[in-house]
């Protein structure tokens, strides 16, 4: 048994309770970690609060946690890429980060230069920012527009596309500005007012990355002329607007685990701040999170 944080029921933070999980040998393909630290993303919110029951496989009496970093414990058939020992960061599209050990399908090493909470914090974010900027097709001399672009995904992929020679329009709070310009964007007012302010810097975008979820989709079409480029990675109203609701790709996984991977480790990637809790203490980070009390990346620590 491992020492985890369970989701007694879906409602409010308190229906996360300090518990225990059995985890068992990994199988083909898998591995076991020793978790030092998990990420904490807002999906883990939408589920505990019953917004995404079922999704992901969830059910109560489960581990939420999509990302961690630690050590790996043990090694099923067939992998070979490493051994007990070695630092990991894992991606779990089945969950189960906020627990002391976890069983894991994506992985990718830790390089030396890359510590254990960045490292803890990169899978989901950095999967998903990867993915969705290889879903819209950005490309050099385009105009991309990412909304939310100053959350964990939305910082990454606002990277990755000026990496790729784009032009990147940030919609963020105003208090959020210096740091996407820190990274190479065009700052532009998130607000009712979206489509008028990015009007403003130019007539119309090649594409849209929606990393927020919050009700732009129209504008977003609207601004792209058209559904073909527009992409959410969270507004459950996509299927009105017929844009594509990203997820998680398995076949490319690893592939994107380890690009993002290699940007960090060679200082060529900027994550968002973080904050570190101790992993009891999850219910009261998931409060922070909702009442905005916390604007960081946040950080469970299974050490502590």
């Amino acid at each position: 048994m491992t020492k985890a944080v369970v989701l007694s029921d879906y409602g409010p933070p308190e229906v996360l309770v300090p518990g225990e999980v059995e985890i068992g040998p990994p199988g083909p393909g898998q591995i076991r970690v020793n978790i030092e630290f998990a990420g904490v993303g807002p999906t883990d919110l939408a589920i505990r609060s019953g917004h995404l029951k079922g999704a992901f496989g969830n059910r109560p009496g489960s581990v939420l946690g999509f990302e961690a970093a630690g050590v790996v414990d043990a090694v099923g058939p067939s992998v070979s890429d490493v051994r007990p020992g070695d630092p990991v960061a894992v991606f779990l599209p089945e969950l189960g980060g906020y627990a002391g050990q976890v069983l894991a399908r994506y992985w990718v090493r830790v390089p030396q230069s890359v510590g254990a909470q960045d490292a803890a914090a990169l899978p989901a974010s950095g999967e998903a920012a990867a993915r969705v900027v290889d879903e819209t097709g950005v490309a050099a001399g385009e105009t991309v527009l990412i909304v939310g672009a100053a959350g964990s995904v939305g910082l990454i992929a606002g990277q990755l596309a000026v990496a790729r020679g784009a032009r990147v329009l940030a919609a963020v709070r105003p208090g959020d500005f210096d740091l996407v310009t820190e990274v190479g964007a065009t700052p532009v007012a998130y607000g009712p007012a979206l489509a008028e302010h990015v009007r403003a810097v130019v007539p119309s975008v090649d594409a849209v990355i929606d990393a927020s979820g919050a009700g732009v989709l129209g504008a977003a079409v609207e601004l792209a002329g058209g559904t073909d480029r527009v992409v959410t990675l969270s507004d459950p109203h996509a299927a009105d607007f017929a844009v594509r609701l990203s997820g998680p790709d398995g076949p490319h996984i690893t592939e994107r685990l380890q690009a993002v991977m290699a940007l960090l480790a060679a200082g060529r990637l900027t994550l968002r701040s973080q904050t570190v809790a101790p992993l009891v203490d999850a219910a009261q980070v998931h409060r922070d999170l909702e009442s905005r009390t916390l604007r960081t990346k946040v950080l469970l620590s299974a050490q502590a």
